[in-house]
């Protein structure tokens, strides 16, 4: 909904879904998705056939390219993906059930109602890549980064555990390194003056990135860590 401040997008719909992708929503999407109306388990890796030991999560994927790559390439891996737009949340599960992975997660409600369900300490990683930036002044309360999802984010990170941001919006980027500034349990990992312009190591691309690029935009790549010395809030 737009006027939640959580909320990632103004809108959860586009073109029709093609027959398949339709299809595969029906029958498959209820296999991958996770239920938070059930109590929260005690160690996310039940939710997973290979139980791992690492758990990730995609806060608003798109349409799934950096997570299905990345469940490619580390099928020891947990990940979650979560994608409140229809048409997203299609096209990954078409790549899940094509790729047969059976590492993957998803879900398509609001961000903090999931987080707020998961264990405390349980996650290795958190992706926020290209998130809706709302750029009008009146509408940055809407923005996904903001104290209260900070907060959110400590409790499940591991100790060390990684928050990763990119945008190619100055004002969101400076929006979010002046939040995170202020707080002890979250702290910039960047040691060099240009690691900002440094893509993560894993880093595939985005056609949200893509796009920035064509249009002459910088992205912007930030990484923080959870402070091991700091309790949850």
């Amino acid at each position: 909904m737009p006027g939640r401040r959580d909320s990632l997008y103004g809108r959860r719909k586009g073109k029709p879904l093609s027959p398949r992708r339709a299809g595969l929503m029906a029958t498959e999407f209820p296999k991958l998705a996770i239920d938070t109306a059930i109590s929260r388990p005690a160690d996310l890796a039940c939710l997973f056939a290979g139980a791992p030991s690492r758990i990730r999560l995609e806060i608003g994927f798109g349409g799934g390219e950096h997570l299905i790559g990345a469940a490619r390439r580390a099928p020891d891996v947990g990940f979650i993906g979560i994608e409140p737009f229809l048409n997203g949340m299609a096209k990954a599960v078409a790549a899940v059930v094509e790729g047969g992975l059976h590492n993957v997660r998803l879900y398509s409600g609001e961000a903090s109602v999931l987080i707020d369900w998961l264990p405390e300490k349980s996650l290795e990683t958190v992706d926020i890549l290209y998130p809706d930036p709302w750029p009008k002044k009146r509408h940055w309360k809407r923005r996904f980064i903001s104290n209260e999802n900070l907060d959110r984010l400590a409790r499940v990170l591991k100790p060390r555990g990684l928050v990763r941001f990119a945008s190619d919006i100055p004002s969101y980027v400076a929006w979010t390194l002046a939040l995170v500034s202020q707080r002890r349990d979250l702290e910039w990992t960047a040691e060099k003056a240009d690691d900002w312009l440094n893509p993560f190591g894993d880093w595939p691309g985005t056609r949200y990135e893509a796009k920035a690029l064509k249009a002459g935009r910088t992205p912007t790549y930030l990484t923080f860590r959870r402070a091991s010395n700091v309790r949850s809030p």
